[in-house]
């Protein structure tokens, strides 16, 4: 299985940090936290990465090269312009699929988040006839009504404990077949039109997760991971 790193974004409610450097190079307990991901990837068994850039993207191919320290081999898919979450995955879906991978599922992970999910444990969470299996935690302060819902282990749009999205998981390529390459598209309406089809699954993680998404909320865990370094 391939995995795929988003880090296109440009990181408007970080400034002015972003503005000189991907929000992704952002370093959070001595560490960028892309490096974050690829070590826990690394770990979980993914030797075949591939990473989305847009804004300042030739710092983070400069900063990470080939992955060869880490144990991984990236391949980069570069944007003129960011094309949202969906648009950017169709972009490299020639980079996650090829090589024999025509109707293997890849993992995606936001490049702007901290977490200690175990990426190994979720290698094999897509069941068959299944095109989505998305991680999901707790509602956070700045997103308190949530994203979706979790009932017998299937992905629900509405539902009495609404959960929050947590920028993990794994997709069957079938989902992004009508998305035309190099065009915007939000990854929202797949997931919906998938649960109406049946076709999603969750799991429910309460472990540590971070949306690292204002100055503040990086500096609290970049602090919290000192304390522990």
């Amino acid at each position: 299985m391939r995995a795929m790193i988003l880090a296109a974004g440009r990181g408007e409610r970080m400034r002015p940090l972003t503005d000189t450097t991907p929000k992704p190079l952002l370093k959070v307990g001595g560490k960028p936290l892309i490096v974050w991901h690829l070590e826990r990837l690394a770990k979980a068994g993914f030797k075949e990465i591939v990473i989305n850039h847009a804004h300042l993207g030739e710092q983070i191919e400069s900063i990470l090269g080939s992955g060869a320290q880490w144990g991984v081999s990236i391949v980069y898919s570069p944007e003129k312009i960011a094309l949202e979450t969906a648009g950017g995955i169709a972009n490299a879906l020639h980079l996650l699929t090829k090589d024999g991978y025509e109707s293997e599922p890849f993992l995606v992970v936001n490049g702007d988040i901290y977490t200690e999910i175990d990426f190994g444990q979720i290698k094999t969470a897509l069941q068959p006839n299944i095109e989505v299996h998305l991680v999901l935690v707790n509602n956070p302060p700045q997103h308190p009504q949530g994203d979706f819902s979790i009932k017998e282990g299937m992905l629900k749009n509405a539902g009495e404990q609404m959960l929050t999205f947590s920028g993990v998981g794994v997709y069957h390529p079938d989902l992004f077949a009508d998305i035309v390459k190099g065009e915007s598209a939000k990854l929202a309406p797949l997931l919906r039109k998938s649960i109406d089809n049946l076709r999603a699954t969750a799991q429910y993680y309460q472990g540590v997760w971070h949306d690292i998404g204002t100055p503040e909320r990086l500096q609290q865990i970049d602090e919290k991971l000192l304390k522990h370094v």
